[in-house]
């Protein structure tokens, strides 16, 4: 493995308003994210030369990071789109340290906006995926089902109950509540979850994560280019990726997933340990995957998950605070883009407010989730 541990930096961060956004589009969520980014970074857009971005949700986009790059004023000699699901976020992290540590480009834009909450004027998704005849006829379509299956194995295998997924949400609401631009900052209880109507037994209402509209970015570059910036970097210093099936009915397992070996090799990459991490931004598009992360990222015994969650062990001011930012449960489902900036923002230090603050952050790991529980990142960022 090629040692690249804290020889590339983020260097820009830059977030949309989230939530319900009539008025733009899915062009101009991500043109507003990189706008955004710029301006942190203090730099010009014809100074960047790679553009990183996800695949709109439909298929009437052809080369859409030569397309969006051009549209921001980027003349890429590195670009490209990736699907990777809740995955795709990390990944074009990696995937740019990737293109600059072999020379393909100097400073990459990666940016991630999706348009999910209000209509986008262009055209609408693809209807057939190549499963329909397979598992749907089953019933068995759309990600509340597939994550489904996990939390009642994980309940059958370990006696794991709603209530201890209840905790994650609750405590995912409260750090939204502290973040302004959040979607959803009213208190949670663990009542409050527990008469919320069920989606797909056993997960409820708000077992699950927001529909949006938003977007965000960072600016990735070498360390030593990166102290010409006017922030502080933060350091890229782990990588990891797994993919152990591609359809549910492939799957080795439902309780341990590509977390496992993902962060794995991102600690092996960082020379680090997950007790090491000050903070964890874990993706999560139903609680269940937030507790199957904690587990398989070895901040916890497998089984373990359901006891780690309690007690404000995982919100600020507890041993390792989870999504501090509010997380797609309660800030906004931007496939998990968000969670890479707030890491950014907290080991910049004071740039979120106050009260989320991880006192002396240093370390933290980021997770991205994605498809039928079949795709996995890691990044493990630290502060100069």
């Amino acid at each position: 493995m090629a040692n690249v541990s804290g020889k590339f930096a983020i260097v820009g961060v830059g977030e949309t308003l989230v939530g319900k956004r009539p008025e733009a589009s899915t062009n101009s969520l991500h043109l507003e994210a990189i706008r955004n980014c710029l301006a942190d970074a203090g730099i010009k857009a014809s100074q960047v030369d790679g553009l990183l971005t996800n695949q709109p949700l439909n298929d009437a986009h052809r080369s859409y990071a030569v397309r969006l790059a051009h549209m921001a004023g980027i003349d890429p000699t590195y670009a490209t789109d990736l699907a990777l699901g809740g995955a795709t976020p990390v990944a074009l992290v990696q995937h740019a340290v990737m293109a600059i540590n072999t020379g393909m480009a100097n400073i990459v834009m990666c940016v991630h906006a999706r348009k999910r909450s209000t209509p986008d004027p262009s055209p609408g998704y693809a209807i057939r995926t190549g499963d329909e005849h397979w598992e749907q006829p089953w019933g068995h379509f759309a990600a509340v089902a597939t994550h489904a299956f996990t939390a009642q194995r994980h309940m059958y295998e370990y006696g794991t109950r709603s209530e201890d997924l209840a905790e994650i949400a609750v405590a995912t609401r409260k750090h939204a509540c502290l973040n302004k631009n959040a979607t959803m900052r009213k208190p949670m209880t663990v009542s409050d979850h527990q008469q919320s109507r069920m989606i797909v037994a056993p997960l409820r209402l708000l077992d699950c994560s927001l529909e949006s509209d938003g977007g965000g970015a960072v600016l990735v570059t070498s360390a030593e280019r990166a102290r010409d910036f006017p922030k502080p970097p933060v350091l890229i210093l782990g990588m990891g990726q797994h993919h152990p099936h591609f359809s549910l009915m492939d799957a080795p397992s439902l309780t341990t997933l590509g977390g496992k070996k993902s962060s794995e090799t991102a600690y092996r990459m960082a020379g680090l340990s997950p007790k090491e991490m000050d903070f964890a931004e874990i993706y999560d598009c139903f609680t269940i995957t937030t507790l199957v992360t904690l587990e398989d990222y070895g901040f916890c015994a497998k089984g373990e998950g359901k006891d780690f969650v309690k007690g404000g062990r995982i919100e600020i001011g507890g041993e390792l605070p989870v999504n501090t930012h509010g997380g797609l449960l309660s800030q906004a489902h931007l496939e998990g883009m968000l969670h890479v900036t707030e890491a950014v923002k907290q080991l910049r230090g004071n740039e979120v407010e106050a009260e989320r603050q991880v006192a002396n952050a240093e370390l933290g790991i980021v997770s991205g989730h994605g498809g039928n529980l079949c795709m996995h990142s890691t990044l493990i960022l630290g502060a100069v």
